[in-house]
């Protein structure tokens, strides 16, 4: 055994290979183990097996080889690539297995080929057993035949296919071999089983003995249905069915459909092979036919006659034969030949099925034509061959040779015509017989139930009881509408007996002619042709779905016969019903007429009707209306009452009134009783002559309105026209044509006969009276909008000048869409919106066509002509074709009888003369264009030569070929063409133009097929060649193709014929087609009118499947039928499945992953658009339903066929919860990739999502929800705004899911819809929610009213729709809720709006119930905080988008207010919202209040005043600044919750806005920030701010403070409040910092600590580290250059010294960076420098650098780390020596003592050397010098200064810096002469001028500087402007802030302390502050934390004084203090302008 130990060391799959057996043994069990045991049918190790099964099964050792099939089927049934191994395993086994002795092995060998059968490889098993049949071994013979055998009992026909087994029986029987004799004969049972007779025909010829056997055994086969029992995975669903009804006891529900549902019909043609005939006609077949002698003939068609007995025939030229067969029967005056040519062409058509087609055409008209011969032989001839013809064509092709053929004046042929009628419709189902067909049809019908012929009578009867039978009563009733009730009960009675083609069940109707049970003869089983296929899909879903169509036809067929012949059933459609039932009565005499008029009309009446006496008439008609207003319906004699008014006078009344008076009666009757025809006639004379009258024409038209209502407008128009144009008066007819015209308007078009008004129309046309002409031609302008352009052939031959004024008109009419009619019962309305007025609008369009007047040429086309166009001169040729252009020219319009034509011109088409070719070409194309629709019969044998053209070598002939097929095929369609084997015959041609033109031309008309015939299949292999041809061009169109044909034929189709491939070839092709299929296009969604039938109610909704079905053949509609309930029940939803034949066939194939390549979404151009519009037109079904309907799921599932690719569509309708998981994650992973795709989409998307709503299973619906929260994010930022349709069809289903019960659900709705209000206006999203308050479910109801809450709290009252009072009264309501949820959710949405609105709350409210209100109250209080100034954003109407930082795009803004060149960026949400909005979602990052995001590029550009979107704010009363305030006694009372009535002073608000922004309550401080923001965006109220510049500084860098120290380390802070404060900080400084004359108010100190605040800011690292840190870091970037920019130069010069200084001491606290951005801002206010050089104080700059460098020497600085600071400092003397010159050494006037620092020798130094290096002589020793120097200097330009200085004053903006300037400018100049200047200017700038001066001098001095000497600063900012006046303050005037300190505020407190009447001792005990100023050495910067201390104590003092005064602003009474404020004249007087200004502001501000 040593050698043992070796290979069970092996692994297993090298085991099996072993060369000993026994290793192979041990290996095959392992394997087997390993087998059972893998779970995964994917996984790798299945792969390294895929090389060995085949051994496994043909192992040499018998013991061996037993385990090695178990392990193989193992492998098989497990392994998901087994089926690679299909082919070689199979033919092993049948050539290794199947010969073994043990019985065991070749059980096991079928096992495995049946288990490859079950794993879908069906067909590769069953080629290896058939080519086990011809094996020598009987064994293996016997094996296969019974694996076969097997395999069709267990799988059935379907899928075991029976042709080719068929094929070899006959051989099989004649086996040597009794062995194999008796399993072909069980095998010819098994097959019998299943397809019954049509087995007979294949198995005729074999031994009659056999054949006697095999009919016994046949007899014995059970009748029932044979079933499947086994299935194929991809059929598990309908084997968990069958196993259901196995446990249910058999066969429970097993009814009809599932029979058909389980067996195939198979069709006996099939399984026949084709027989060659015509090569066997007998040589002199066509002499003999044309002999003299009878029985000659006879002989010939004799050996026809036998040849055609050959059940299938091969295709090829039968047209010969087929001419001369249709001249025997057509001219034989033998009729014994003629019966004999019938049965031969009834063979024919047999035995070449749809090929015989393209001859039936000319065959038909011939045999109809026939019957008017007696002899019963000859009629049954022709009636079998006209039969087996009709099978070969359809309908519609012959129905123009039928109908020409009914009104033949002999009743034998119209008796015939009708009865093959009504053969024909039983072959029809509703789809194939529709109106189009139906009505001329109809029509002719009803003639011949009125004929004189008894026999042509009951034929009609039967002929129209068929077709009621077929299309239901639905369809064909209108037709019906003249039909008298005994010939209805009639035809109805026929309708019953018919028995349709598909046996006696009510769904036979619906069944296509395939599905007709087997007879025993071959050729009447015939179906349509077409290869098994076709019956799958279409025959199938036939029956099931027809069951319920005819039972709608049911109930009004018993219960109501009478009513339902006018209205098809619905009778009781208001007074409609009856109308039409009664549309003929009897003509009266004119004494029961008297009779019955006096029964109902007053005696009086009837008596003064002639009357002499116009006034008794008169009389008479008024009773004679009052009697008839009053009267009943039902007891209204009509045509009694008609004919009394029509006597004498009658219509020739004179008397106006009484005509008008006799006119209203008429109308009168007409609307009010049954009115009917016979009623009409009596009226409607006298009517139209009195229509042309003046004063009556109005009344006349109206009656004839009415009559037109009651009795049809078709039939009234017809009447009345004829009347008019039978008279004279020009004036009646112009008036009756108008009248028309508005009547087709209000009633529509339908059912009009076009024709007769064409005829009227050219007689007006041609009317000398101008006015009818243009009456005329307004009535075409109508009709046009109708009938379209075909209209306009009917008048081709007018006059010129008459045509151009009718395209005139046209044109008018161009683009117009006809009115809906708005009267008439218009009986298609009344059939439950049976095809709406769609169809029929569309109909007339083509009908016009049909109607079109139409020359025969016929006679003309002659023997002559014909053998003239056949003539071997191509000159004589030539003339032939020129004669037949001239021909078609002259007549324009022809007959479809061309007679010998087609023949001749079909061998014209290969002419060898090119230009006779191209000359042939152009024929064709007008041939089209003149026969129109009816050229269809002339495919075949004329238009698919033209294919052949399009290989002509010439590129200009392949041109004209393509030219003319186009044409043609816009005549005929394309089903024409695609039918039979003509187009795949072509296509086998291997011409590569052919074949390129060919596949281009079937890639650009496939695609907009809805259905294509099931022949298409037969041009794949040659497609497929196409695919592999070598011509490059070939190649690349099959490949263009390809998808095309994929989308009519499925996958599994496409890739079933590849398995005719070669191996290499199949690879790449199959490589192809699943390129292919991930490119394929959705198929064309029928056109709309068929969603809109489903609008019909049910009964429409019934029948629309149908239709559907037969239309796209094998398109599975039912597909999505089991809705998610069902779905939960197998049964339901499986039985659906089994209908989709094949359909299913293609779910696994799904698997493969590499189908899915390609966008999901297909971009539709306008797709969105349109379908808005058709939604709007009700043409599809408006998306509002409870639970989704069925017919809603079809609809969208059309909708979305056009622009969601296939696969994925499937996976969205699949009714498993998994495949719409599946879908979703795919809609997830594309929803980046494809932004447009999803937007275009979007409406469709979310309508599918709202369907996933309704799903119970949770996966799916958070699913949806992770899906919608990533759409949403999406659309905000594609700033993409929701349209009303896709909201309206989505909120309220979302809202619906708010009530959900599980949590995590709603928390993520909420979260959904707070998204969605920036995608849609929050407003409108306020009224869905509101609508979902009033649901059932109570949480629902609770989370409604929170987010309503929530809405309010963010965007304000605005939001409130319809109004703010009706929202609350609404929400009030539910304060008494039942459910305690609710009750407090309704409180607390109050109390939210309470808190944005204050106590008109209760105003809006309205009365509330006492316990209701006290609830508010007690919540109210506990729970209100102060409401806010204002809610934090009154949002404007459409969310505003948040832009990119760097797009200047404007937004989208609204109204005046927000036209503002507003740079900040929107983003808005609050913070509730963001807290409730789950902290964990990461999507709410962007959270900084919209208000304050940066725009950074845009406000750097700007230079001009920002003014920003703002919430709305509370308005301060600022006109109370004018007021003097009357202090009321001080009494005690709580603070009053509202600002307006707090602050009626704005200094005091402004003081207590800011002392809240360093509050440490983050929202107070925001709400702070964004009311001063408020402020200091309106131009008008930034002044307010003025003088509370350091003080909002002040705070505000505290707050800096409090964040960088306090917030920033707080764990449990959100973030994102840190950052949202930070925005609004930096926004509002922006604001200020905008505002040049504030900024310059801050001081040096609180610029010192507001840099040291923001830089430290710029540094913080914890920044950098939020999600929207970058941001806020750029936003500060961007103020700190704004503060540099703006401020006060010197003062901004001193700050950043200062704190250069600080930080060059503080190095170690603080990080070399702080110093180095400190110095980088003071390089960019060196680069200022040259701009600002003249406002700046030079002195006081010059002290600060004195003052660093005495801290600072060279050598201290020159040891720092860094050279920049030492470099910094030069620069900046370098600069300033730069611009100043020698002058800048007399700035050093406020340093003391110069030596202490190295400033002065430094400056000399620089001096010196640009003195050198200019080379100037100049004396620069002595200052004196310098200055004398400048000093002339100036003299000279003293002119040019002052202008400009003066300019400055003039200016709005400098105007203080100007007085600044001007005020220096005299101090140094004393002896300046300012005069001219003045001199020409007004007395106010005058004044204004010298006040500013006085003002300036004033101020400077009273400051107490410090430093006397030319340190005063250039420029100043607080003068008076005489619009300064706002501030209280403003008349201390502003100080320069400089050397502010604490004293000063002191100083301004204590005078508005006296003012208001104070005392201030409370002050009096502080030391006073000015002593900190003390050391005039050093002007210390009064630091901002001093200020802070007075500000603080001020502030605090501003409270205090709030709370004992009572404030309310109704009891501020002005008194006459107003002095105090009035310092000055003129500031007084423009008071009262300055009042109306706010005034007008305020006002346009509202």
């Amino acid at each position: 055994m040593g050698d043992d130990s070796e290979w069970m060391k092996l692994p297993i799959d090298q085991k099996c290979e072993h060369k000993l057996w026994k290793a192979r043994l041990n290996g095959y069990e392992e394997a087997l183990k390993l087998f059972q045991k893998l779970d995964d049918e994917k996984s790798p190790e299945w792969s390294k097996y895929l090389g060995l099964i085949k051994k496994f099964v043909t192992d040499s050792n018998a013991v061996a080889q037993l385990k090695g099939l178990e392990a193989a089927l193992a492998y098989i049934e497990n392994a998901h690539v087994a089926g690679k191994t299909t082919g070689e395993v199979a033919s092993g086994v049948v050539n290794k297995v199947f010969n073994q002795p043990k019985a065991r092995a070749k059980e096991l060998g079928v096992d495995i080929c049946l288990m490859y059968i079950e794993i879908e490889k069906g067909e590769a098993v069953q080629e290896e057993l058939l080519k086990g049949l011809d094996n020598k071994n009987p064994k293996i013979i016997v094996a296969c035949i019974e694996t076969l055998r097997k395999a069709l009992s267990e799988f059935g026909s379907k899928i075991i296919s029976l042709k080719p087994i068929i094929k070899v029986l006959p051989k099989l029987f004649e086996s040597r071999e009794k062995a194999v004799r008796d399993e072909a004969k069980l095998l010819a049972v098994e097959i019998y089983r299943w397809i019954r007779d049509a087995l007979r025909p294949p198995l005729q010829n074999i031994n009659s003995v056999q054949l006697k056997e095999l009919e016994e055994e046949w007899v014995k086969v059970a009748s029932a249905a044979p079933k499947q029992t086994r299935f194929l995975r991809s059929q598990q669903e309908l084997k968990a069915k069958f196993e259901q009804q196995q446990a249910a006891g058999g066969d429970v529900d097993g009814g009809d459909d599932d029979e058909e549902e389980s067996v195939p019909q198979v069709d006996a043609y099939e399984l026949l092979e084709a027989v060659e005939i015509l090569s066997n006609l007998p040589k002199d077949f066509y002499e003999k036919i044309e002999a003299k002698k009878w029985q000659e003939r006879k002989e010939a068609l004799e050996a026809v006659e036998l040849l055609v007995k050959n059940p299938k025939l091969e295709a090829g030229d039968y047209a010969d034969l087929v001419k001369v067969l249709k001249k025997v029967v057509g001219k034989d005056t033998n009729v014994m030949l003629v019966a004999l040519a019938a049965k031969c062409l009834a063979g024919l058509a047999t035995g070449l099925r749809k090929k015989f087609g393209q001859y039936a055409g000319h065959v038909v008209p011939t045999i109809l034509e026939k019957f008017k011969e007696k002899k019963p032989q000859v009629v049954q001839a022709l009636q079998e061959a006209i039969d087996a013809i009709f099978l070969t064509t359809t309908l519609q092709n012959i129905s123009e040779d039928i109908l020409a053929v009914m009104d033949n004046k002999n009743p034998t042929i119209k008796q015939q015509t009708s009865l093959f009628i009504a053969r024909s419709f039983r072959h029809c189902t509703p789809s194939t017989l529709p109106k189009s067909l139906l009505k001329p049809f109809c029509a002719a019908l009803l003639k011949h139930i009125n004929d004189s012929a008894p026999e042509v009578r009951d034929a009609g009867f039967e002929a129209l009881g068929t077709a009621l039978k077929v299309a239901g009563e639905k369809a064909v009733n209108p037709f019906l509408a003249d039909v008298d009730k005994l010939k209805l009960d009639r035809i109805k009675e026929c309708a019953e007996k018919v028995e349709l083609v598909g046996g006696k069940k009510p769904g036979g109707a619906a069944e296509k002619k395939e599905g007709r049970p087997i007879s025993g003869k071959a050729p009447a089983l015939s179906g349509t042709g077409g290869d098994k296929e076709t019956k799958d899909a279409t025959s199938k879903p036939g029956p099931l779905k027809k069951a319920p169509a005819v039972k709608t036809g049911g109930p009004p067929k018993k219960g109501k016969p009478a009513a339902a012949a006018g209205v098809g059933g619905a009778g009781a459609k208001g007074k409609k019903g009856p109308e039409t039932k009664e549309i003929f009565e009897a003509e009266l005499s004119i004494e029961v007429c008297e009779e019955k008029a006096a029964a109902v009309l007053p005696a009086s009446c009837i008596q003064q009707l002639d009357s002499g006496n116009w006034k008794e008439r008169l009389a008479c008609m008024e009773e004679f209306q009052k009697a008839v207003e009053l009267m009943e319906r039902s007891e209204m004699p009509c045509q009694a009452l008609v004919r009394m008014l029509a006597k004498k006078p009658g219509w020739k009344e004179t008397n106006f009134q009484v005509m008008q008076m006799k006119l209203h009666i008429v109308a009168l009757i007409a609307q009010k009783g049954n009115f009917s025809k016979t009623s009409a006639q009596v009226v409607l004379d006298g009517l139209v002559d009195k229509v042309g009258d003046v004063k009556c024409g109005n009344n006349a038209k109206e009656a004839m309105t009415a009559i037109a209502e009651a009795c049809q407008l078709p039939w009234t128009a017809e009447q009345v026209v004829a009347m008019a144009f039978s008279q004279k008066n020009p004036k009646n007819q112009s008036e009756t044509l108008n009248w028309l015209s508005n009547a087709i308007k209000e009633f529509g078009f339908s059912g009009l006969n076009v024709k007769a008004f064409i005829s009227n129309v050219k007689t007006a046309l041609a009317a000398t009276n101008p006015a009818v002409r243009t009456s005329a031609i307004t009535l075409l302008g109508v009709m046009y909008l109708y009938v379209g352009p075909p209209l306009r052939m009917f008048f081709e031959d007018e006059k010129p000048a008459l045509l151009s004024q009718i395209d005139a008109e046209f044109e008018k009419m161009q683009g117009q869409t006809a009115p809906v009619p708005t009267r008439g019962i218009s009986r298609h309305s009344a059939a439950a919106g049976d095809d709406g007025e769609e169809e029929e609008q569309e109909d007339v369009g083509s009908d016009v066509v049909d109607l079109l007047p139409r020359t025969d040429i016929g006679d003309k086309i002659t023997a002559e002509l014909v053998s003239k166009i056949g003539d071997k001169n191509w000159k004589i040729r030539k003339e032939g074709l020129d004669e037949v252009t001239s021909i078609i020219n002259d007549a324009k319009f022809i007959e479809p009888n061309i007679g010998e034509l087609p023949a001749a011109l079909k061998s014209r088409l290969n002419d060898s003369n090119k230009i006779l070719v191209q000359q042939t070409l152009s024929i064709l194309q007008q041939l089209a264009t003149a026969m129109g629709p009816n050229i269809k019969q002339h495919v075949k044998n004329l238009g698919i030569p033209v294919i052949t053209v399009l290989g002509d070598s010439k590129n200009n002939v392949r041109a004209a070929a393509l030219a003319t097929v186009n044409a043609w095929v816009e005549q005929t369609g394309m089903k024409e063409w695609l039918e039979g084997e003509d187009l795949s015959e072509e296509l086998k041609k291997e011409n590569p133009f052919l074949r390129q033109e060919l596949l281009g031309w079937l890639a650009e008309k496939l695609p907009g097929l809805r259905s294509v015939p099931s022949d298409l299949l037969l041009c794949v292999p040659h497609l497929y060649s196409c695919l592999e041809d070598r011509n490059g061009d070939v190649r690349k169109k099959a490949q263009d193709a390809l998808p095309f044909f994929m989308m009519h034929l499925g996958f599994e189709k496409m890739a079933k014929a590849t398995s005719k491939l070669k191996p290499t070839s199949k690879d790449q092709v199959l490589a192809m087609l699943e390129k292919a299929k991930a490119n394929m296009p959705a198929k064309p969604a029928p056109p709309a009118k068929a969603s809109s039938r489903a609008v019909g109610g049910a009964t429409a909704a019934k029948f629309q499947p149908v239709s559907a079905l037969a239309e796209d053949s094998g398109v599975n509609t039912l597909e999505s039928r089991p809705d998610p309930k069902k779905a939960k029940a197998g049964g339901g939803s499986s039985k659906a499945k089994g209908v989709q034949g094949k359909k299913v066939l293609s779910k696994p194939n799904l698997k493969e992953d590499d189908d899915k390549s390609g966008p999901i979404f297909i971009i539709v151009p306008n797709g969105k658009e349109q379908r808005m519009k058709d939604e709007k037109a009700l043409k599809v079904l408006k998306w509002n339903f409870t639970t989704p309907r069925d017919e809603y799921i079809e609809q969208l599932k059309t909708q979305m066929s056009t622009c969601v690719a296939k696969w994925l569509q499937d996976e969205m309708f699949h009714a498993d919860f998994q495949h719409h998981n599946k879908a979703l994650a795919v809609m997830i992973e594309h929803l980046e990739s494809e932004k447009d795709g999803v937007i275009s989409c979007l409406d469709l998307i979310l309508k599918w999502l709202t369907l996933r709503f309704f799903d119970t299973n949770t996966s799916v619906l958070m699913k949806t929800l992770e899906y919608l929260k990533l759409l949403f994010n999406l659309l905000n930022q594609e700033e993409y705004h929701l349209t009303e349709n896709e909201a309206s069809s989505f909120i309220p289903y979302l809202i619906l899911k708010v009530g959900e019960p599980k949590d995590v659900i709603r928390r993520d709705v909420r979260a959904i819809l707070n998204r969605m209000c920036l995608i849609y206006p929050a407003s409108k999203m306020f009224t869905f929610i509101m609508e979902g308050t009033k649901s059932k479910n109570s949480k629902q109801r609770a989370e409604c009213l929170e987010e309503l809450g929530c809405l309010v709290e963010s965007y304000g009252m605005n939001v409130c729709q319809p109004t703010p009072g009706k929202a609350l009264k609404e929400m009030a309501t539910h304060i008494g809720d039942r459910d305690n949820t609710v009750r407090n959710a309704a409180l607390n949405t109050i109390v939210t709006v309470y808190n944005v609105h204050g106590d008109q709350v209760f105003k809006l409210i309205g009365n509330l119930s006492e316990k209701d209100m006290s609830m508010l109250e007690e919540r109210i209080k506990r729970s209100a905080k102060r409401p806010s100034a204002a809610p934090v954003r009154q949002v404007e109407e459409k969310p505003q988008r948040v832009q990119n930082v760097n797009t200047n795009a404007n937004m989208l803004r609204k109204g005046p207010a927000e036209d503002m060149s507003s740079k900040l960026k929107i983003m808005y949400r609050t913070y509730r919202i963001q807290n409730r909005n789950m902290g964990n979602h990461s999507e709410t990052a962007h959270t900084v209040p919209r208000e304050f995001q940066l725009d950074l590029d845009e406000i750097e550009n700007d230079n001009g005043t920002v003014r920003c979107e703002m919430p709305a704010l509370v308005q301060h009363k600022l006109d109370d600044i004018f007021e003097p305030v009357l202090i009321p006694e001080p009494k005690i009372r709580s603070v009053s919750p509202h600002f307006d009535d707090m602050h009626s002073n704005t200094a005091s608000t402004i003081n207590f806005v800011i002392s809240q922004v360093a509050s440490g309550d983050i929202n107070t401080s925001i709400q702070a920030l964004a009311q001063i923001d408020e402020v200091l965006r309106q131009e008008d109220k930034a002044e307010a701010m003025s003088g509370h510049i350091d003080q909002f500084l002040i705070a505000t860098f505290m707050q800096l403070r409090l964040i960088y120290n306090t917030h920033m380390a707080d764990e449990k802070l959100d973030k994102d409040e840190i950052v949202k404060l930070y925005s609004c900080i930096i926004g509002s400084m922006i604001s200020l910092f905008q505002i040049e004359s504030l900024a310059r108010e801050a001081s040096t100190g609180v610029l010192k600590d507001l840099m040291h605040g923001l830089i430290t800011l710029m540094l913080d690292s914890r920044v950098e580290d939020l999600e929207e840190g970058e941001q806020v870091i750029r936003s500060v970037n961007l103020l700190v250059v704004k503060v540099l920019e703006k401020s006060d130069q010197t003062n901004i010069f001193s700050a950043l010294l200062l704190l250069l200084q600080e930080s060059l001491l503080a190095t170690a606290s603080q990080s070399p960076k702080f110093s180095e951005l400190v110095m980088k801002c003071l390089w960019r206010m060196v680069r200022l420098l040259p701009e600002t050089i003249n406002s700046i104080n030079l002195d006081r700059i010059l002290l600060d650098i004195h003052i660093f460098m005495k801290m600072f020497p060279k050598e201290k600085l020159k040891q720092c780390k860094s050279d920049l600071p030492i470099r910094t400092l030069k620069t900046l003397l370098h600069t300033l020596c730069k611009l100043k010159g020698p002058k800048i050494l007399d700035h050093l006037t406020m340093i003391d003592n110069k030596n202490e620092s190295e400033l002065e020798a430094h400056l000399r130094r620089v001096m010196k050397h640009s003195m050198d290096q200019t080379g100037s002589k100049a004396d620069k020793d002595t200052e004196k010098g310098a200055s004398r120097i400048e000093e002339k200097a100036s003299k000279a330009k003293v002119n040019d200064i002052l202008a400009e200085i003066f300019k400055k004053i003039g200016s709005k903006e400098n105007t203080k810096e100007g007085l600044a300037e001007l005020y220096e400018y005299k101090k140094k100049y004393s002896d300046a002469d300012i005069e001219p200047f003045l001199k020409n200017s007004s007395q106010f700038f005058q004044s204004y001028v010298e006040r500013g001066l006085r003002l300036i001098e004033t101020e400077r001095e009273g400051k107490g500087r410090i430093a006397t000497s030319t340190g005063i600063s250039s420029q100043m900012e607080g003068t008076c402007v005489p619009a300064s006046t706002h501030t209280v303050s403003s008349s201390i005037g502003n100080t320069n802030g400089e050397e502010v300190g604490p004293s000063v505020y002191l100083e301004r407190l204590k005078i508005l302390r006296q003012r208001c009447g104070l005392d201030n001792a409370k002050q009096e005990d502080r030391p006073p502050l000015t002593s900190l100023l003390s050391k005039p050495a050093l002007p210390t910067v009064a630091s901002s934390t001093d200020m802070l201390h007075s500000k603080l104590s001020q502030l605090r003092e501003s409270r205090e004084q709030y709370q004992h005064l009572d404030l309310d602003s109704n009891q501020t009474h002005s008194s006459g203090i107003g002095t105090t404020l009035a310092s000055s004249s003129s500031a007084a007087a423009n008071i009262d302008d300055l009042k109306k200004r706010l005034e007008r502001i305020k006002s346009s501000r509202k």
